[in-house]
């Protein structure tokens, strides 16, 4: 059975507004393995925003997310979540996550899509200011 990873929960809020994005998965087993979610705004690289290790719940974010965003695992369900709280405008992007065997490899502000895989079709958040 395929590994595949599904988002949901986007949507259009106003700054300051709060979002739970749901990364949810099939064909694979939660345990063990670190799921991330990443930023995508036009023009810009995909980058990452927070990660979890699905195994132990050590869980990892990204400078901009640091504080307002904070990011769960329901392992019966097989799904991970983002709360997102006090959103900014800066915050607008399509949303994916991505399944990998090892943690991120932050440089310090973010990481990149290098060494994820598995990666859903995407949700898109918009944060008006």
């Amino acid at each position: 059975q395929a590994q595949v990873l599904a988002e949901s929960g986007g949507g259009a809020v106003q700054a300051g507004g709060s979002l739970r994005l749901a990364c949810s998965g099939s064909g694979y087993s939660a345990r063990g393995n670190y799921v991330s979610w990443f930023r995508e705004r036009p023009g810009n690289e995909r980058e990452g925003v927070a990660a979890i290790y699905t195994g132990g719940g050590s869980t990892y974010y990204a400078r901009s997310a640091q504080g307002r965003f904070t990011i769960s695992e329901d392992n019966a369900k097989n799904t991970v979540y983002l709360q997102m709280n006090n959103l900014k405008s800066e915050d607008s992007g399509m949303y994916y996550c991505a399944l990998s065997y090892g943690p991120p490899r932050s440089n310090g502000d973010t990481w990149s899509r290098q060494g994820w895989g598995y990666w859903g079709q995407g949700t898109q958040v918009t944060v008006s200011s």
